[in-house]
């Protein structure tokens, strides 16, 4: 496993690098809390929690984007409790 934190003497194309799999993090971790509030919030949501901390950690360009995966991964521990407490099971479905 590669350490990516940027130290001084890193290239300008090391950083980029580095900048580009943040950036790459912060887009996963908004599609997978969006995905999430959908399907398989139990596993989504806490990855894209830890991706969208993991993209702000590295500095990435894509901040907005990043702190709405943040957000969206936490919705969907949220609706995840909900279901729980309201149905006493982890599925939900429209209608009777």
């Amino acid at each position: 496993m590669q350490d990516t934190t940027l130290v001084r003497g890193d290239t300008d194309a090391q950083v980029r690098a580095a900048r580009k799999d943040a950036d790459g993090m912060a887009i996963a971790a908004f599609l997978l809390g969006l995905v999430g509030l959908l399907v398989m919030n139990i596993v989504l949501g806490p990855t894209a929690i830890v991706l969208a901390a993991l993209a702000l950690w590295r500095g990435t360009a894509r901040r907005g984007r990043a702190l709405l995966g943040l957000a969206l991964g936490i919705a969907d521990l949220v609706v995840l409790a909900v279901l729980v407490t309201v149905n006493g099971a982890v599925v939900w479905g429209f209608g009777a």
